[in-house]
């Protein structure tokens, strides 16, 4: 049984081998990852056949003992967090903290930043591997990936899609907005990261398959009303909106108009 984990409160989830432990949704586990022993939490189980091999291992199922464990681990971070900053500080660093997290049996540290340049931070992890005597890692991270740590609330009144389910980010293109005929005022179609909004994948291929038999936006057909000029395309109502100089404006429905050519 493949179990999907999420690790920590800003990481993706991540399917693990779950070994015939009895788990279910929303149970604290101990898994193997290439970075030690992570604590997580189940979000969802998955009975199809797979190859074990090419997946980590859910260790077991959370003690109390892991469960006090990962809350210390979470409250020391907060401490590190803004002993980090500053310390950054003190080093005029041109970097931004967004968070930090201990690996389960603290053999690392691990620091996310913003910035806009490459910064030498190397006296700061010296310090801060001084002071907490663990393997320091200082990890700069896109404006995408800020976001979802951060999360927040997009434009449609959701909390955001990066910090709730998506795994990775998708290709997003200006060509995406245009081809669903969507205003480019960057007001609307960007995100709270200021990047384009992630969500102009998840029709754009529907908008593409259903426009492959309809004409382009300023081609020119002939109709029953002569050499029209097409203005728009209603993808939902199968409709476009022609026009000439004489008869002005004219919607036509596209399946009607096809039958009678």
């Amino acid at each position: 049984m493949l179990v999907l984990v999420k690790l920590g409160d800003n990481d993706r989830a991540v399917y693990f081998n779950g070994n015939d432990l009895s788990v279910n949704v929303g149970d604290n586990v101990i898994v193997d990852t290439e970075k030690g022993l992570q604590y997580g939490v189940v979000k969802a189980l998955n009975n199809d056949e797979f190859d074990a091999s090419l997946y980590k291992n859910v260790v077991r199922v959370a003690t109390s003992d892991d469960i006090k464990k990962n809350k210390d681990n979470i409250n020391d971070a907060i401490f590190a967090l803004k002993k980090c900053r500053k310390l950054v500080q003190k080093y005029g660093l041109n970097m931004k903290i967004i968070d930090v997290y201990y690996t389960f049996m603290r053999e690392q540290l691990i620091f996310r930043f913003v910035s806009e340049d490459r910064v030498d931070f190397r006296n700061l992890a010296k310090e801060l591997g001084a002071i907490y005597k663990t393997r320091i890692e200082l990890r700069q991270i896109g404006i995408r990936d800020k976001a979802r740590f951060v999360g927040g609330i997009g434009p449609c009144g959701r909390l955001l899609c990066c910090s709730t389910f998506l795994n990775e980010f998708a290709s997003v293109s200006i060509n995406m907005a245009k081809n669903q005929q969507l205003s480019l005022n960057p007001t609307k179609i960007n995100g709270v990261c200021g990047r384009l909004l992630c969500c102009l994948t998840y029709e754009n291929r529907n908008y593409t398959d259903s426009k492959k038999n309809m004409p382009n936006v300023g081609s020119k057909i002939d109709t029953k009303y002569g050499e029209c000029k097409v203005l728009s395309i209603d993808i939902f109502n199968n409709t476009i909106k022609v026009g000439n100089d004489e008869v002005g404006i004219i919607e036509l429905d596209w399946e009607e108009y096809e039958s009678k050519k």
